[in-house]
């Protein structure tokens, strides 16, 4: 006997976490791992750049040799050697600048890419309830804002920083070749920036690690208003809600402006330390030139090497503000890789062709709550013997879809495991095998923008038209071809709109297409009484047939049919056995199909899930 286990171990009930931000380690070894294969670009990109430094050099040089032709009254001849040196190096400047611009968003733009990648898959394969403890807006803060700060601080920050800290050595190098005091005057600002740079890093750094935080809280507060948008107005807690979202705009604002006042600090402190080098730069020109050992034409471009330091300078330590909130955004995007449910290293592998026959699905001693709640299921067990159909019936808040939910491996159990187990060997074992080998289908199904095509290829971008065609025809979705484009029609958000049914056969059809072993199927044919829903039911068993399945069942002619039927009430099994057996024993289940069946022959079903 092969089996992959789901285990839900006891988790931790106090508290709300976010999502977990990378540590240093785990950042610097996801970098690298990014950079692989692209050292030979880095480094041409890296010369190129240090070409630029150098070309950069000769504006202050040519400026130095009309100053000292001036006050040696040469005639206008002496003009042109600078002049071409100027156009010269602006022409090859612009060359080396387009060529090391080109260069580095070929090191770093399929790093940055790679990254968004790993970090929208590990989204989607985060467990919900993981999503929910963090709040799902520090989830969209994290794809899209701290994405977009790595994707700006890459492509310009990293440029500005490489490009800036080799201007700084090549402009070193140049007064050192006029005179090697003029390098040691302009050195004297340096610890004054070293001091500078290392309180700023001190005190910025945890600003940006909480402004992202307070980031993720405000579009949770926004997304929560957003989506309960309704049920605020009904009950009159539009002002509540508001008050939360001002809150944490507040609480975000501040981070912004507690940022903005440690880089005013920064930049002036910054400033002073140019005082002091150009003031040392002028002081030992003053001297040189009066003792003679220096021209007046290198004094002037040892002085126009320096001031066109404050560039380059304010631009490797100004960076670091790009850099601190990108290293920030990198932890968090880390984070959420590690969080994945594979972080265990145990890779998801393919079920051997000889076990093609479908699993048992077994759930042992299931307990769980929301966030830090009460346990909402106590214990509750399962058998899905492979191939067999279990239907769970039960009234509002019994627990079928939060069952559901766990049996999908959409949430972690607090207590007890889930397992999966094919008759025969090979199989591997890995936390992701339920969301991977277990489909959910719920009422709740979203019609994505985009043709009828599309909506199906996203569960199998390979698939040919013949097997959407045949996935349409399984689960009996004949009003496709009356579309006005049939599948090549537009629907979802601004396209032809689809009624629930529509949209529920889309879903079924994507099942036929995504042919997984088990499914899971949350009320997703209740639609009460009507032909819409006979037909899906039809469609339910086409797609069940040859699959282990688990039916929340809303109208009890759907549980009839089952191999087995479990009764939920209050988060508890109250009973289990087939159709005849539950009837024979006349409990909660006689009970539920005696209500029904009234109910069914006066128009509508009494069971409400």
């Amino acid at each position: 006997m092969s089996t992959a286990v789901y285990d839900g171990a006891a988790r931790e009930k106090s508290g709300r976490a976010l999502l977990p931000v990378a540590t240093g380690a785990d950042t610097r070894r996801q970098v690298r791992i990014l950079m692989r294969g692209r050292s030979r670009a880095l480094l041409a990109a890296v010369l190129v750049l240090l070409a630029d430094s150098v070309l950069g050099l000769a504006s202050p040089i040519a400026i130095g040799w009309i100053t000292q032709a001036i006050a040696d009254h040469r005639q206008v001849a002496a003009l042109i050697a600078p002049v071409v040196l100027l156009a010269g190096a602006a022409v090859a400047g612009a060359v080396s600048s387009w060529g090391s611009t080109v260069l580095l968003a070929r090191v770093v733009l399929p790093a940055v890419g790679r990254l968004r990648e790993q970090a929208l898959s590990a989204a989607v394969e985060l467990p919900i309830d993981e999503v929910e403890a963090g709040g799902t807006g520090d989830l969209v803060s994290r794809v899209s804002g701290d994405v977009d700060r790595i994707s700006d601080a890459a492509e310009g920050s990293l440029g500005s920083f490489l490009g800036a800290g080799l201007a700084i050595l090549a402009t070193l190098a140049g007064l050192a070749s006029l005179d090697w005091r003029f390098a040691l005057a302009g050195l004297l600002a340096v610890p004054i920036q070293a001091i500078t740079l290392r309180w700023y890093l001190r005190a910025s750094r945890p600003i940006y690690a909480g402004g992202r935080i307070a980031d993720g809280r405000r579009a949770s507060a926004l997304l929560a208003g957003f989506a309960a948008l309704p049920t605020l107005r009904a009950l009159r807690m539009g002002d509540r809600q508001r008050d939360r979202i001002e809150a944490s705009s507040e609480a975000a604002m501040d981070y912004e402006f507690r940022a903005t006042r440690v880089a005013t600090r920064f930049f002036g402190r910054l400033n002073s330390a140019e005082f002091v080098g150009l003031g040392a730069i002028l002081v030992v020109a003053f001297v040189l030139v009066r003792d003679g050992r220096a021209s007046i034409g290198a004094a002037t471009t040892a002085a126009l090497f320096f001031a066109g330091l404050f560039d380059p300078i304010n631009t490797v330590l100004g960076v670091f503000d790009s850099i601190q909130q990108a290293g920030a955004g990198l932890e968090r995007l880390v984070g959420l890789t590690l969080a994945g449910p594979d972080r265990a290293g145990q890779p998801i592998a393919a079920v051997p062709a000889a076990l093609v026959k479908p699993p048992a699905l077994e759930a042992d001693g299931l307990s769980f709550g929301y966030l830090d709640g009460p346990d909402v299921l106590h214990e509750v067990s399962v058998y899905v013997a492979p191939g067999e159909h279990v239907a769970v019936v039960g009234t509002t808040g019994s627990g079928k879809s939060t069952l559901a939910t766990l049996l999908a491996g959409l949430r972690s159990p607090r207590s007890g495991r889930i397992t999966l187990s094919w008759n025969g060997s090979g199989a591997a074992q890995g936390s992701s095998w339920l969301r991977h080998e277990v489909a959910l289908v719920t009422q709740e199904t979203h019609v994505f923008a985009g043709t009828i095509t599309d909506n199906l290829r996203l569960v199998r971008p390979d698939a040919a038209d013949g097997d959407l065609a045949r996935a349409l025809e399984t689960v009996g979705a004949n009003w496709v071809a009356a579309l006005p484009d049939g599948v090549r029609t537009v629907v979802g958000s601004g396209g032809t709109p689809l009624s629930a049914s529509q949209a529920q056969h889309l879903a079924l059809a994507r099942l036929v297409l995504l042919d997984p072993p088990v499914v899971v199927l949350d009320e997703a044919t209740a639609e009460a009484g009507s032909d819409a829903a006979r037909s899906l039911d039809g469609a339910a068993a086409a797609v069940l047939r040859g699959r282990s399945a688990v039916v929340i069942a809303h109208r009890l002619s759907q549980a009839a049919d089952a191999d087995q039927i479990i009764v939920m009430d209050g988060g508890r099994i109250l009973e289990r056995g087939t159709h005849e057996q539950l009837l024979a024993v006349d409990g909660a289940y006689a009970r539920l199909f005696e209500a029904w069946s009234k109910d069914w022959a006066g128009t509508r079903p009494a069971v409400d899930s």
